[in-house]
């Protein structure tokens, strides 16, 4: 079944634990270096960071936690390695995640089981169940996990709409940071549309950013509205010391219900690639270079993509207007499929929304010259 075809039906400093032997980057150091990503921000609307939602008057924040506590699990990795000084070495990564349904199925971060030949999950103290790795999606570092569990026994979180949250909303993670299982933090929705780095290196976009605190362990768990419904998986922080400054990421809960249905369906996500980088042009821009008003740059063009094979051009020259970096003599794109485009994001929306194998017309404008270019969408490779 297509990813678009599949209803939803339910409904870089990484934060998963740190490995014994100190494998991977960011957050899995086991006292070795953290890496951090660096965002990039798309239009996006941002507050500055608040104080902690109280807990006192109505009690919200401790109504929120009675609720959703029951339904947030700790993920527990096992992962082999073989070292030539060394040898094998088993390390373990902890997390967090949720119950998605009565069927057993947990949602968390890909990163938190990746690599991974074992897989646990507690719901507290030291009922530890084995868990199945159901599937996995780099591309969105989500990763839906199966437990045989009594369906009395679980509580699924409900699901909010991530298109409906709006900055200075209240926010709550709950999670388990550093090991200490079942810790809820609070805070706002501090910003919108922000954009991330996945594992495998592709963009995850319109992520919601919070200054809730979450820290290492917190990665796969929920953040949730004033409703006590999940609006977003906290993923990635953004930190210098490698711990919390009030600036996190979670990856938005519609895209969340899309990637779990694809991935209980079938394993696997087949997202749709065109290959190429893009910039939106800027009025300024347009008031020094022969570009059209408005419409996509094409900065570049991955060889041998989709959008290589269709002739696309990109960009081959780099000029900086008003402090931004501009790389034209490519083709700029003004409309998909007779809609006319303004931004990037409006481009790899519509991207997203079809199927690998399917076709786009682009029209595009090159010094002036414009054409009708249809491609084929490919199939996004394991890495960007």
């Amino acid at each position: 079944m297509s990813f678009k075809a599949i209803a939803a039906v339910f409904a870089a400093a990484v934060l998963g634990g740190g490995l014994a032997f100190g494998v991977g980057s960011a957050v899995w150091d086991g006292g070795g270096t953290t890496t951090v990503v660096r965002t990039t921000s798309s239009p996006a609307t941002e507050a500055s960071q608040s104080e902690p939602v109280s807990d006192a008057g109505d009690g919200l924040v401790g109504r929120i936690y009675q609720d959703a506590a029951p339904g947030v699990v700790q993920v527990t990795s096992r992962v082999q390695t073989t070292d030539p000084f060394f040898g094998t070495q088993q390390g373990e990564a902890l997390g967090s995640g949720f119950v998605l349904d009565k069927d057993g199925h947990i949602v968390t971060n890909y990163h938190v089981v990746e690599g991974a030949n074992q897989v646990f999950v507690n719901f507290s103290g030291n009922d530890r169940l084995r868990a199945e790795v159901v599937g996995t999606d780099p591309s969105t570092d989500l990763a839906v996990l199966k437990i045989d569990a009594n369906s009395r026994a679980l509580t699924p979180l409900p699901l909010g709409d991530s298109d409906a949250v709006h900055v200075g909303d209240i926010a709550v993670a709950i999670g388990n940071p550093f090991g200490l299982d079942r810790t809820v933090t609070s805070g706002i929705v501090s910003a919108l549309q922000r954009e991330i780095q996945s594992p495998n290196g592709f963009p995850i976009d319109k992520v919601i950013q919070t200054d809730a605190a979450i820290n290492k362990g917190n990665s796969g768990g929920p953040l949730i509205d004033a409703d006590g419904r999940v609006i977003g998986v906290n993923s990635q922080i953004e930190s210098e010391s490698g711990g919390n400054v009030g600036i996190g990421f979670a990856i938005p809960i519609n895209t969340v219900k899309e990637v779990a249905a694809e991935l209980i369906q079938n394993g696997k996500v087949d997202h749709p690639y065109l290959g190429v980088t893009m910039q939106t042009i800027d009025p300024s821009l347009a008031d020094f270079a022969k570009v059209p008003d408005k419409g996509v740059l094409i900065t570049g063009v991955v060889p041998d993509s989709p959008a290589a094979k269709a002739g696309l051009k990109g960009g081959s020259t780099s000029v900086v207007v008003d402090g931004q970096t501009y790389r034209l003599g490519g083709d700029v794109i003004t409309e998909v499929d007779d809609e006319t485009v303004d931004t990037a994001d409006q481009v790899q929306e519509l991207v997203t929304a079809e199927d690998p194998g399917d076709e786009m017309t682009l029209h595009v404008d090159n010094d002036g010259a414009e054409r009708d270019v249809t491609v084929t969408l490919g199939r996004r490779p394991d890495s960007g």
